[in-house]
């Protein structure tokens, strides 16, 4: 129920800030009786496409928390606690970040981190992981989190999607547009039902060719937290370890909006072209200079 409300809400606050930009702007009459107005349209495609991924960067600390149910430690209370605190500060100081929020959430074997600024991340670890790896192996995991934060991987892939989304807005009502003049035959100055439904179909066909191009980044962005991993932990062998005890735990239960963010997180087949993250094998191979 949580996951249903804040896809809602976060979807008309996304709404109501970008009608009263666009409006302010006035870059929603890119048609017009002489035709598409390409730079109006793509001004509309590139605040429509960058609204929402700016957005949920922004706001994704409170999401995560929400969404998994992440408790930040304030104050340690038992030697896990403490340790995990300890670990994450030691591996931001080397990682020359600020020291990020640490929490645990309830679930299956998997870490994640988020936050839209390098020095005011947060960085969560299940249950599961903890009570499955041996300490090594939970270092190596906070190695992976907390390179994803150095490497700055959360703005990267805002950016990313903003880009492939301002792409699939602008070229769905070009072809929308184009369509609509040939099913009208030029007869009508404004568009008529085959624009609309053109570009309904065109951002469905668009929207599943983007999410391939981000899953692509995703993936490559977790060769190099892992290969931030082993420069942290000072050699390969402990996030080796790490992602070998993964390959033979439970598959990840995080909601699928943090999907992305996690450890660990394989499909098979031709859904292995949406995935996150690549398979263990090839990051273990990576490490291994065999890739």
């Amino acid at each position: 129920m949580k996951r249903i409300f804040l896809f809602i809400a976060t979807n008309i606050a996304v709404v109501a800030v970008m009608t009263v930009v666009l409006s302010v702007l006035g870059v929603d009459k890119f048609l017009t009786a002489q035709g598409l107005n390409l730079p109006m349209l793509m001004v509309f495609s590139l605040v429509v496409g960058f609204t929402g991924s700016i957005i949920s960067l922004l706001i994704s600390k409170p999401m995560a928390k929400w969404s998994t149910g992440a408790q930040v430690i304030e104050t340690p209370s038992n030697s896990t606690e403490f340790w995990l605190v300890d670990t994450v500060a030691r591996l931001a100081q080397k990682a020359g970040i600020g020291m990020p929020e640490v929490a645990i959430y309830q679930g299956e074997p998997n870490a994640f981190a988020t936050g839209a600024f390098k020095n005011s991340a947060l960085v969560a670890v299940s249950t599961g992981l903890l009570e499955s790896m041996t300490r090594e192996e939970v270092e190596a995991v906070l190695g992976h989190e907390v390179a994803h934060v150095a490497n700055g991987d959360m703005v990267t892939m805002a950016l990313i999607q903003g880009v492939v989304n301002t792409f699939v807005v602008f070229l769905s009502r070009v072809v929308g547009y184009a369509v609509d003049r040939a099913l009208s035959r030029g007869d009508n100055d404004s568009p008529g039902i085959g624009y609309m439904v053109t570009v309904m179909v065109c951002q469905i066909v668009f929207g599943i060719a983007a999410s391939m191009i981000v899953a692509w980044f995703s993936r490559q962005r977790e060769f190099r937290a892992d290969a931030g991993a082993a420069q942290l932990l000072g050699g390969p062998k402990p996030m080796i370890h790490a992602l070998a005890r993964l390959g033979g735990l439970e598959p990840n239960n995080l909601p699928q909006s943090m999907a992305a963010m996690g450890i660990a997180n394989d499909k098979p087949g031709f859904m292995a072209l949406f995935s996150s993250h690549p398979p263990i094998e090839q990051r273990i191979a990576a490490l291994q200079g065999t890739r």
